[in-house]
């Protein structure tokens, strides 16, 4: 018996049965588990779980059925694995926050952003969503090859028709033995243009579609969370190699609070970040001290959407604290694209180019199958109707023979003879009832006869000509775009570290505004028309109480944009930085875009295009202090911004201009004082100097404004109460520095003190802005020029509780107009006074 034992017994070279067994379940897992197909862009699980749901009539039209026996059906029939990984796909393919455009539309308990798990199966519902039909239409025509189950009763799909491109629209995720996928979802009006632009490519014969074709189309990945991805070079990347990584950022917004406070509100996550483990991180970081300045966390999301607060100290930089959370948590994350998938069943890395010919490729193989079906259907019925109408053309003769025939048989053999008939025809007609005999019968007989022949010659057109193909699918595909396509969720914005985003940037001129309370914008330079003086203005944007325009200005969007502070410190952006919004949006807080510090406020704006030796940055400050610094000095702002000025403790700076060491320099203050001196008297200071006296205030008197004698030949002076006047120049003499100056403006209760100063000419507009954020826009020609001590006209209609809140210029030239004056006007160095070109 022993010996029997030991008979039994096989030395095997453990290393071989080892690999070979290895081997095995590693192929398994890579083209049977955990890889999408590239035609439909499922995994097999996956497309068992939605063949199942067709196969129990789940669709959209009918009600919810329980996940339990969808899961039942699916593991009994084609998919014998565990009941947890099959319900796992389905919970994910109906999750609004991990699958872009979900397939299965669940009913219950499915889970959270908060990485809670959905309700055990037998209490959730589902079916299939309207968007999973078109995964699965047509398969009963013959589109695809079924292959047998695991256990050979039953036909399973080996991949759906897919009639849109799944697997970039949804994308997947998936680990299998010795490589990864990680294919972001895509937005399906932007995906379905790309296959679009690759049909046209092909039929009007221009060539083969290049990658740089789709890369216009396709701006990136499209998260079902929204957020942010950083530049877009890891884009690119990803889609010319295949593999790349995209840095996605929450989007978030910095909102001040009653109490001088501010608080970080974030509305929206990257892609996969749990948000409950990501405050819980927040917390702990706060309670290790690696970041302070929070006071509170909290977690205000609602059906309506996310809003994490994190409420921060009065003393702290809002904008500091966001850049360290940026850092230490999920709020910023990296998404490691692999666009991995099988094709003919092995695994390959693809170009985004690559994955989309695949599925076009496929789209033409199930078409074809399909019309092929279509014809083949058609001319079968077409074959019966041309039996049923040779009988009805012959009734008399067909009524005798079947009424001579012993049976059915005899009769079908009789009319075989008697008119050359096929068996099927003869079947027909022996089936045929009495009502077919009626006209109206046989109207309709004849009128499907004919559409068959029609649909049949459109059919087999279809299959002789590859163009009609390919304009069959562009065709279907744009219906599917149209029902289902929607707006882009993740904005693409830009990386300070990636060069390549100001390329993409079209170079033009735009106009800057930001209110008083420092919200800012940008807009196109056609927002604005012209009107007549004493008008009422248009809308110039929506201010919240209190708040009103302050700043108003054009530049181009590759300029930088210098910010000059109150407390004398200057930062730095491009035009192109500032978001973009309309004439009435209230526009960005600026505290969202600068690093500025608790109760700084900007006072000064330039745009300038590069640093030139020779050039000085020349400031005055409220209480008459004027400083000259080469604007070299400042070439190098940093993030967080540059000390641009050293100020008395009550003092702030009111305006800097750009120089050339020929200037006059010209300072108007409110009760209506002017001096003009030249720039030479102030010598040339290092950054951090604190200047000199330009000018001897009287008591409460404050500089409201500083002008270049080379901006303009007469002088703007604007009141509180909207009045107005313009003054020559050569008016003003040049005096020395430090002096009292002379009078400027006559003030009176009517007029209210003086609020703004520029220097302008004839062809300038101005554009007045009030305290409830009105702007009218005006030709400084129609202003009444009168002398220095004169109080002027009136220049806009206020009611009894608005004042005037700021004046601006605008300079506008026609394009024609040489560069050398564009030049001068440029080195006159206003920020208001940039030039504008129009046509």
């Amino acid at each position: 018996m022993e010996d029997n034992i030991f008979d039994k017994v096989h030395e095997v070279d453990l290393k071989k049965t080892m690999e070979d067994s290895y081997i095995d379940y590693a192929m398994s897992v890579i083209a049977s588990r955990a890889l999408p197909d590239v035609r439909d862009g499922l995994k097999p699980v996956q497309r068992r779980i939605l063949y199942s749901m067709i196969e129990l009539n789940n669709g959209p039209d009918k009600p919810h059925r329980k996940c339990a026996r969808i899961v039942g059906d699916t593991m009994g029939k084609y998919h014998p694995h565990g009941d947890s990984s099959i319900y796992g796909a389905l919970v994910n393919m109906a999750q609004e926050w991990s699958t872009r455009y979900p397939l299965v539309d669940g009913h219950g308990n499915f889970g959270s952003v908060d990485g809670d798990g959905a309700a055990a199966m037998r209490y959730t519902e589902a079916r299939l969503s309207r968007i999973s039909m078109e995964l699965t239409a047509d398969i009963n025509k013959d589109t695809v090859d079924f292959t047998p189950n695991f256990d050979e009763t039953e036909k399973e799909p080996a991949v759906l028709p897919a009639r849109f491109p799944n697997l970039l629209v949804n994308g997947t995720s998936g680990i299998a033995v010795g490589m990864a996928t990680n294919i972001p979802p895509h937005n399906l009006r932007e995906v379905i243009a790309a296959v679009v632009k690759i049909i046209d490519d092909q039929i009007e014969e221009n060539g083969e579609t290049s990658i740089e074709d789709i890369l216009q189309i396709v701006k990136g990945p499209d998260f079902p969370t929204g957020a942010m991805i950083l530049g877009t070079r890891g884009i690119e990347e990803a889609y010319r190699t295949g593999r790349g990584k995209i840095r996605v950022r929450a989007v978030t917004d910095i909102e001040p609070m009653a109490n001088g406070k501010s608080r970080i509100v974030v509305t929206e996550l990257p892609y996969m970040v749990n948000k409950a483990r990501l405050i819980e991180k927040i917390a702990e970081l706060v309670r290790d001290k690696k970041i302070d300045g929070i006071t509170d966390l909290s977690d205000q999301s609602n059906r309506e959407g996310m809003r994490i607060c994190i409420e921060l100290r009065r003393d702290v930089n809002a904008n500091v604290v966001l850049n360290q959370l940026y850092k230490h948590t999920q709020l910023q994350d990296t998404f490691g694209v692999i666009m991995l998938a099988l094709v003919n069943n092995e695994p390959k890395v693809m170009n985004i180019l690559e994955m989309l010919n695949y599925y076009l490729r496929h789209q033409e193989e199930v078409v074809t199958r399909r019309t092929k079906y279509e014809l083949n259907k058609a001319e079968e019925r077409a074959h019966i109707l041309e039996g049923l109408l040779i009988a009805l053309d012959n009734i008399d003769e067909v009524i005798r023979i079947i009424r001579n025939s012993k049976n059915a048989q005899a009769a079908k053999e009789g009319l075989i003879e008697a008119f050359q008939l096929t068996d099927v025809q003869a079947q027909a007609i022996v089936d045929m009832r009495l009502r077919a005999l009626t006209g109206l019968e046989r109207e309709k007989l004849e009128n499907e006869y004919k559409e068959l022949m029609e649909r049949i010659g459109e059919l087999r057109a279809i299959l002789a000509d590859r163009k009609l193909l390919l304009g069959v699918i562009k065709e279907e595909i744009l219906v599917i775009s149209g029902k289902y396509g929607d707006d882009r969720r993740t904005s693409i914005g830009f990386d300070e570290l990636d060069l390549s985003t100001e390329d993409l940037i079209p170079e033009q001129d735009v106009v800057i505004t930001m209110t008083k309370l420092g919200y800012i914008k940008r807009m196109t330079t056609d927002t604005f028309k012209s009107q007549n003086r004493g008008g009422k203005g248009i809308k110039g944007m929506q201010t919240i109480e209190e708040d009103y325009v302050e700043e108003l200005f054009m530049t181009s969007t590759h300029n930088y944009i210098m910010f000059f502070t109150n407390t004398g410190r200057v930062y730095r952006m491009k035009g192109y930085e500032i978001p973009e919004a309309g004439r009435t949006a209230r526009g960005t807080a600026i505290i969202n875009l600068l690093q500025l510090m608790p109760d700084e406020k900007i006072t000064a704006m330039i745009p300038i295009r590069e640093y030139e030796d020779g050039k000085y940055l020349f400031m005055a400050t409220k209480k008459g202090l004027v400083k000259k610094t080469p604007i070299t000095d400042y070439a190098n702002v940093r993030k967080t911004g540059l000390a641009a000025i050293t100020l008395r403790e009550d003092d702030e700076l009111i305006e800097v201009k750009i120089t050339d060491n020929e200037k006059d320099i010209i300072m108007v203050t409110k009760y209506g004082q002017c001096i003009r001196f030249k720039e030479q008297d102030v010598r040339s200071t290092g950054r951090t100097s604190m200047g000199v006296r330009g000018m001897n205030l009287s008591d409460r008197d404050e500089v409201i404004g500083m002008q270049l004698h080379t901006q303009g030949d007469y002088l703007l002076i604007a009141s509180e109460k909207g009045m107005g006047k313009r003054t020559a120049i050569e008016e003003f003499t040049c005096q020395n520095r430090g002096g009292k100056g002379v009078k400027c403006y006559k003030i009176t209760e009517k007029t209210g003190n003086v609020i703004g100063v520029k220097a302008v000419n004839e062809d300038n507009e101005i554009m007045i802005i009030n305290t409830e954020g009105i702007v009218i826009r005006m030709e400084c020609a129609g202003i009444s020029i009168l002398g220095r001590v004169a109080s002027g006209v009136k220049l806009i209609n206020l009611d009894s509780n608005t004042k005037v809140a700021s004046i601006a210029k605008v300079r506008e030239t026609v394009a024609e107009e040489n560069a050398e004056e564009k030049a001068e006007v440029e080195e006159a160095g206003s920020e208001e006074s940039l030039e504008l070109e129009t046509n």
